[in-house]
């Protein structure tokens, strides 16, 4: 049983006869029966749909919180909204690509960028939190979710190991990492340079930012190294919705932690989000 914080309602997705539904605000992923769901709930622990495929599960962020400043209590509750139709959405998807892609596909293309997704939106709780108290640690290890049931579990076990390789370019420590990748035939990521955009950085701040620019390489090393893994995969959207919208979430992540970093010590540079999005280039 999770605990819940004061003010914050625990929603959960029932199942009725085997048919799969999660509803949030109002959407309706798949089935015809709905039980169990408490609208305005904020936190997403269990938020499940039964389907065919499977069922994701994620960790409840809200129990792991400090108290909530009022200064801060509608962007984190909205937040942890997002948290809960990320998995709805995520649901969803599971039930609508039965059967496409690879062993792997299930992780690649949902599991993966709900992780994102969800580092993202916890990264921005913490953020609002830290604005007037202490900020919130070790946060980010609430992110990954699982996949239960039969026929799902296989998928994602399958697929632990393939995402620790080691990026063949991009690494750590370089510096930049605008037009990072190799041409494979599959096209190339290409992505803003972050490094040019930030102001002078705070000596007390340097490790932690050449840290996270090292991540925005090993991003675009990784994004691109999917693009080749997984060529003919999907619908026309697959690399949109599986590679670029995933990583522009992880540079959203990393590209935050950057101006937190610097703004601890020194004015907090504005604008770096706009530096998150990348492009495929032929």
């Amino acid at each position: 049983m999770s605990r819940a914080l004061p003010k914050y309602n625990k929603r959960r997705v029932g199942l009725v006869g085997g048919a799969a539904a999660v509803a949030l605000t109002g959407a309706v992923i798949a089935g015809t029966a709905l039980a169990g769901e408490s609208p305005g709930g904020g936190a997403d622990a269990d938020a499940r749909t039964l389907a065919g495929p499977g069922t994701i599960s994620c960790p409840d962020v809200t129990p792991q919180l400090p108290d909530v400043p009022a200064s801060a209590r509608a962007e984190v509750d909205r937040n942890l909204g997002d948290l809960d139709r990320q998995i709805a959405e995520a649901n969803r998807r599971l039930v609508d690509t039965v059967g496409q892609g690879g062993p792997n596909f299930v992780q690649n293309a949902i599991l993966g960028p709900l992780e994102d997704k969800r580092v993202a939106a916890i990264n921005r709780i913490a953020t609002a939190i830290g604005r007037t108290a202490e900020r919130p640690a070790g946060l980010d290890a609430l992110a990954p979710c699982s996949l239960d049931a039969a026929g799902g579990a296989a998928e994602q076990e399958g697929a632990g190991g393939e995402e620790a390789a080691p990026p063949p370019a991009g690494e750590a420590g370089q510096g930049t990492e605008a037009g990072a990748g190799e041409d494979t035939g599959a096209g190339t990521i290409s992505c803003p340079d972050v490094t040019p955009q930030l102001p002078d950085v705070p000596a007390s701040a340097r490790a932690e930012v050449d840290r996270n620019l090292g991540d925005l390489d090993r991003q675009i090393a990784e994004a691109n190294r999917r693009l080749v893994d997984t060529v003919g995969q999907g619908g026309p959207n697959f690399v949109q919705n599986a590679i670029l919208g995933p990583l522009e979430d992880k540079r959203v992540a990393a590209i935050n932690r950057i101006a937190t970093a610097i703004g601890r010590t020194a004015e907090r540079p504005a604008g770096l989000d706009s530096l998150a999005a990348c492009t495929l280039t032929k």
